[in-house]
């Protein structure tokens, strides 16, 4: 068998006073790691700092940067891309999980889940939206030479829909991929398709 021409880790960001509160936080918040979210950056490094990896990729917003500090400070290189960066949930971000926020979001959900990706909170992005960005994110990463072993760090709404989009699954797939803070994703790229090779692992968090 071939070996694959590169293989992505792909994390969601460690934990936020704002993940913790419940509180909705989009693309426009632009909030730091708490301590128990640091806590996880450093476990998942430990427990993968030794993998070569060629490049780290991040959103533009903080909280992905922080979470994988420390291979950065090893030196790897890093480039932030705001095509990775967290679905904008509009007027819904910075408020706490209310009876009609919630029931705002579930519809909006069910649209999405009825294919209706152009749906989306005022002042928000739609799944169509995002998906433009991350196609524009993923040819530029594509096209990158010699950069084999990557390390992705991103957010948990934009990693469904990356998934959706690298798995080839239409965008309604989205909640088959669930996720908590700094959950991994493992995916071989050929040169044409995406294979899974780890699902959501947080064997790093173990310890914790």
């Amino acid at each position: 068998m071939s070996h694959p021409k590169k293989r992505f880790y792909i994390i969601r960001h460690g934990e936020t006073d704002l993940n913790k509160n419940g509180i909705v936080q989009g693309r426009g918040i632009n909030s730091e790691l708490n301590d128990k979210g640091k806590s996880q950056g450093a476990a998942f490094f430990e427990k993968y700092k030794d993998l070569p990896f060629d490049k780290v990729y991040t959103s533009s917003l903080v909280r992905t940067h922080q979470t994988v500090a420390k291979f950065i400070e090893k030196g790897i290189p890093w480039e932030q891309l705001s095509g990775l960066d967290e679905l904008a949930w509009g007027k819904y971000e910075g408020l706490k999980s209310t009876p009609e926020l919630r029931i705002g979001f579930k519809k909006l959900i069910e649209n999405w889940s009825l294919g209706r990706y152009d749906e989306k909170v005022e002042g928000g992005e739609s799944p169509n939206e995002v998906f433009v960005r991350q196609v524009a994110a993923m040819k530029h990463i594509l096209a990158q030479e010699n950069e084999n072993l990557v390390l992705m760090c991103m957010h948990g709404r934009a990693m469904r829909l990356l998934m959706c989009q690298l798995l080839k699954k239409s965008m309604d797939k989205m909640d088959d991929y669930p996720h908590q803070n700094t959950s991994l994703y493992i995916l071989d790229y050929d040169g044409v398709n995406f294979e899974m090779q780890t699902f959501n692992s947080l064997v790093h968090l173990q310890n914790l």
